[in-house]
């Protein structure tokens, strides 16, 4: 599980799920802005089983 979401996708990831959540909490919007768990999760993790999928890589290091 080598990290692959990078700087700027990573503080997008993580906005995001912030906003998703927190409107799920105040309770507007659908239910499914509960979907923010989502961004949020690969934002912190640096990783996303998408990106490894379709061979995506935003994160600057090398690759091993």
């Amino acid at each position: 599980m080598n990290a692959n979401v990078g700087g700027i996708d990573k503080i997008l990831r993580i906005v995001a799920g912030l906003v998703l959540i927190g409107l799920a909490i105040m309770g507007i919007g659908a239910p499914w802005t509960w979907i923010g768990v989502v961004p949020l999760a690969t934002g912190l993790m640096g990783w996303c089983p998408a990106y490894s999928i379709f061979g995506v890589n935003t994160c600057p290091m090398k690759k091993a």
